[in-house]
């Protein structure tokens, strides 16, 4: 007789099942359509990419250049768990100068992407039954992070009236006594909406002094279209409860090369050191060589790459307002838009799998970024202006067939978190 398998265990694998915590870890879905839809290409299909939140551009000659010296040069070998020094000091120097502030290189952790940066600090701080609130629509990863921890995660809901730019006033009615964490995001992810001061300083005023830590995700932050971008941890007296978290990946268009960091306070960069030495021991040496070179090499790539991306913003959303049942909101940061397709179908995950398999144009279901995400799409524009006129005129044919058939004979697809 075979051996009864233990509840959660994979099959053929070992007897003991996953930990519980692992039922509640969820996923990107970005790379979940990505995967389909590369397996769409090889099957011969034609598929214009427009799900993946990565610059197309190659990273500039001056960046590759430095890291293969480096390589050379024989930074091949660990580094300290926190960054090499130059490079802390290279960071320092640039995050300080964008938002108008001192920061100290003791401040800085290098880690191998942003990512960590929102799991390292999620860990550190939170027990289970503690609140971390959250955009939502918002980047799928604070929510499924918060969970895994064991947290309550509390949705801070981004509301199209208000362009998607988080209402304080609603943060205000959030935070109870157990709210250890409040993640903002700006220039945000899906939505491209873009607080502005006056909404910062409210929030400042709203947490200042309270047991709350903010993580201030700002990997877009030298990604817009108009004004200049704001920083919480530029306000008086919330610098030491925030957390800001940057990297190189959008700005330098080096999503590969997984080179991100976050600045804090230094007793708490110590700690996520500590994070670091337990998972990574540190980020690979060559590229934080390559990281140094892009902050204090020559800028003009960066001016040219958003002079492009906001070339292709007007493209898409011109475009896509002048599809029936379509709305778009102009994008004014980030490289997405987030249209309103509700009048052709609020099932957007079903959506969503149409335009994949019927019009091969790759895009996201605004609920791949919480539930509140109903009702939109979300398109990257790192793609050619070809490829995004291409994407608008075979949505457009796509949506008249679709809106013609009957809904009772579309049904919905399971739903990837």
């Amino acid at each position: 007789m075979g051996r009864a398998q233990t509840p959660g265990a994979p099959s053929g694998g070992p007897g003991a099942g996953l930990a519980d915590r692992m039922r509640v870890l969820g996923t990107e879905t970005a790379f979940e359509v990505f995967a389909r839809a590369k397996a769409l290409e090889a099957a011969g299909r034609s598929i214009i990419h427009l799900e993946i939140g990565e610059p197309d551009f190659n990273t500039p000659d001056h960046i590759k250049e430095a890291a293969v010296r480096a390589l050379r040069d024989g930074y091949t070998h660990y580094t300290p768990a926190a960054g090499l020094r130059e490079a802390r000091e290279a960071i320092a120097e640039h995050a300080g100068a964008q938002r108008g502030i001192t920061v100290d290189p003791e401040e800085v952790v290098i880690t191998p992407g942003a990512k960590p940066v929102m799991f390292f600090v999620i860990m550190a701080l939170v027990n289970p039954g503690d609140e971390v609130i959250y955009p939502d629509p918002g980047f799928p990863i604070y929510e499924s992070v918060a969970r895994f921890a064991g947290a309550r995660p509390v949705p801070w809901v981004l509301r199209e009236e208000r362009e998607f730019r988080a209402d304080p006033e609603e943060l205000r009615a959030l935070i109870t006594p157990r709210t250890k964490l409040v993640i903002l995001n700006s220039p945000h992810n899906p939505a491209a909406s873009v607080l502005a001061a006056r909404d910062l300083e409210t929030i400042a005023e709203i947490v200042r002094g309270r047991p709350v830590t903010v993580l201030a995700d700002e990997i877009y932050s030298r990604i817009l279209y108009e004004g200049e971008s704001a920083s919480l941890a530029s306000i008086p007296g919330v610098r030491d409860q925030t957390v800001i978290l940057d990297g190189f990946s959008k700005t330098y268009a080096m999503t590969g090369w997984r080179l991100g960091y976050g600045v804090m306070r230094p007793d708490f960069a110590a700690r996520i050191t500590q994070l670091m030495v337990n998972s990574n021991s540190c980020t690979a040496a060559f590229t934080q060589i390559a990281g140094i070179a892009a902050l204090r090499g020559p800028q003009d790539c960066v001016a040219r790459m958003v002079a492009e991306f906001r070339r292709r913003r007007d493209v898409i959303v011109d475009g896509l307002n002048t599809i029936p049942g379509v709305t778009c909101l102009r994008p004014r940061g980030a490289f997405y838009a987030f249209p309103n397709v509700r009048k052709i179908d609020p099932d957007t995950s079903r959506l969503q799998d149409y335009l994949l398999h019927e019009a091969g144009v790759a895009v996201l279901s605004g609920t791949a970024f919480g539930a509140h995400g109903e009702g939109y799409l979300r398109l990257s524009y790192a793609n050619s202006v070809e490829a995004i006129t291409e994407a608008l005129e075979r949505i457009r044919r796509a949506v008249s067939r679709y809106a013609a058939k009957p809904t009772a004979k579309r049904e919905p697809t399971p739903r990837i978190r």
